[in-house]
């Protein structure tokens, strides 16, 4: 088969493949024109999902009438001169070839006009070549309308989605970029139906609300950096959701940099390792990540849709957001509020069965357990000072009541009654316990009487062989002892008394559950099985001081709203809502 130079019609619909894959990206491109020309006010309008009609119409700078025709030649662009400005890259477009893209595979009016023209220019295309071109009259500013995507292209217009599913794709994008841009307004309808309309006043709190409705966007956290002016360079905004506002997937996590919307897999495990131990296993956070850093170190040019970037320094970045995540949570967490309780009350038992499904089992398959072990605590209180005051935006000084159902402590604070489960409070308070020990080396380990053979899986037991420094470190002494039996000579201290098979079972769970090759990560998983175990059990019953003690101890963790496994240990009943249940509201 012969070598062939393609003709420039079909060359353009190739490259227009690579940047106008649906309606979106046609919105996408033609948005980020808009903002790169200063418009403070940008509308998008689309039909049919934006197959059949999309317009995007702004208040920016505009073309100028000599150079209209130009902007939709391949390549030509107002934002780059030399191949050195690539590497500086401060604009969302930069490459030239969205118009031209866009224009051979539609129907295209272009309407322009700079401040100072008399009138605007009105160009028509079609499959990328000038139809028609007139004055017309138009405020400063330009509108662009493409018609019968891909009227030319049919392979590719049978493969679009339904037109919901394109309206959704249209809706991601608008959204985003209200969120990247609050004094921006954006105006989105769909089929003549106003859907979307951001604010534009600068507060990215109130486009939280226009997108996700008042309740979730009331709720978000304010990111507040550890360091406001950190040396690197990198500076990290934005909200972030507090523990108990998550979903099932990773698609409520956004980034931006430098105002650029990026689908970046690192950063955004960096957002949901900044809540580890703090949400339920499977469930991820819902954020907004805004993260600044000089445009040098960032190369915006390695993917056709401009949707990845690589930095000059990942880990610098991966590291500023972690940290800039995880202190807000730490500082601004709110105590969860208990819901309003439901009209018909109380709940069926098969109800209340399929929703505490999982804590059934825990009980059928746990035993009862032994006292509270909370002497190792209450030393480290004394050798730190266990009568300093609770650090900021931790919990508030709780008086103990009692408790209930011998499953939850009922206590009195500032703002009204606390519940505190006693196991996921005492799992935490283990677990911080722990990880402190771990730092120092210092973990309390208990010898066997005698060092005991157990025999696991085949796998059970290659787990614990490639485990035994993480381990050691827990206060664990096993070691192989041929085929998959392992010997067991010391366990730590707060699981002596438990059956040495079960612990070593539950262990090899937790490590072939784990998704993190690094040696902490091993770690934790293990301190959390072990603190699992090791703490007192809903339905055991403690006495006044085993209560109070447990709450002092929750008031100085680092993270005490949560268990290690994400569950909350606690729920919050106001004043205000005890007073409404009450009847007591107005007097």
């Amino acid at each position: 088969m012969p070598i062939r130079v393609l003709s420039e019609q079909v060359a353009s619909q190739i490259a227009a493949g690579e940047v106008v894959e649906r309606p979106s990206s046609v919105v996408k491109e033609l948005v980020e024109n808009s903002i790169d020309a200063g418009a403070r006010d940008i509308r998008v309008e689309a039909r049919a999902g934006g197959k059949r009609f999309i317009r995007v119409t702004d208040d920016g700078l505009g073309v100028a009438a000599a150079e209209a025709e130009l902007a939709f030649r391949r390549h030509s662009t107002s934002k780059l001169i030399t191949a050195d400005d690539l590497a500086r890259i401060t604009t969302l477009g930069f490459r030239g070839e969205a118009l031209a893209s866009i224009a051979a595979v539609s129907r295209l009016t272009f309407v322009t006009r700079t401040a100072d023209a008399p009138t605007a220019t009105l160009l028509r295309l079609e499959g990328g070549q000038v139809v028609a071109r007139q004055e017309s009259g138009r405020p400063p500013g330009t509108a662009v309308t493409v018609e019968d995507l891909f009227f030319n292209v049919p392979a590719r217009r049978k493969f679009l989605r339904t037109d919901r599913t394109e309206k959704r794709h249209i809706d991601a994008w608008l959204t985003r970029y209200a969120m990247a841009y609050p004094a921006l307004r954006f105006t989105l309808l769909h089929d003549g139906q106003s859907t979307f309309q951001s604010p534009g006043n600068d507060r990215l709190r109130d486009v939280l609300i226009a997108v996700h409705g008042l309740e979730i966007g009331a709720a978000l956290l304010e990111i507040v950096p550890p360091d406001p002016r950190p040396a690197s360079g990198i500076q990290v905004t934005g909200f972030t959701g507090p523990p108990s506002l998550h979903r099932a997937n990773r698609g409520y996590i956004t980034i931006f940099v430098n105002g650029r919307w990026v689908q970046d897999g690192r950063l955004t495990y960096a957002i949901i390792q900044a809540y580890h131990t703090l949400l339920p296993t499977k469930r991820y956070p819902l954020g907004v990540v805004m993260v600044q850093l000089p445009p040098e170190d960032v190369d915006v040019n390695v993917h056709p849709a401009k949707s990845e970037v690589r930095f000059r320094d990942g880990d610098a970045v991966f590291r500023a957001v972690q940290k800039a995540v995880r202190h807000t949570l730490l500082e601004r967490s709110p105590v969860p509020v208990a819901a309003h309780p439901p009209t018909s009350w109380p709940v069926s038992p098969s109800r209340w069965k399929e929703d505490h499904h999982e804590r059934l089992s825990q009980l059928r398959l746990r035993p009862a357990g032994g006292p509270l072990r909370l002497e190792a605590e209450r030393a480290d209180a004394q050798s730190t000072g266990g009568d300093t005051a609770p650090p900021a935006g931790k919990l508030p000084p709780l008086r103990v009541v009692g408790q209930l159902g011998t499953t939850y402590i009922v206590a009195e604070g500032p703002a009204g009654m606390y519940l505190l489960d006693q196991h996921a409070a005492h799992e935490r308070v283990l677990f911080e316990q722990l990880l402190a020990e771990r730092q120092r080396a210092a973990v309390a380990s208990q010898a066997l009487l005698e060092p005991q053979p157990v025999e696991l899986t085949a796998e059970a037991a290659s787990l614990i062989r490639e485990h035994l420094e993480p381990l050691t470190n827990l206060g664990f002494q096993v070691e192989p002892f041929g085929g998959a039996t392992i010997l067991v000579r010391a366990l730590p201290a707060i699981i002596a008394e438990t059956t040495p098979r079960q612990v070593l079972e539950d262990v090899a769970a937790a490590l072939e559950m784990g998704d993190a090759p690094l040696e902490s990560a091993v770690e934790e998983a293990v301190a959390r099985q072990v603190c699992k175990q090791a703490a007192v059990k809903a339905g055991q019953v403690l006495a006044q001081a085993e209560m109070e003690e447990l709450v002092r101890a929750l008031e100085q963790c680092t993270s005490p709203r949560t268990c290690p496994h994400g569950r909350p240990t606690m729920i919050h009943l106001s004043v205000e809502q005890l007073a409404r249940e009450f009847g007591r509201v107005g007097g």
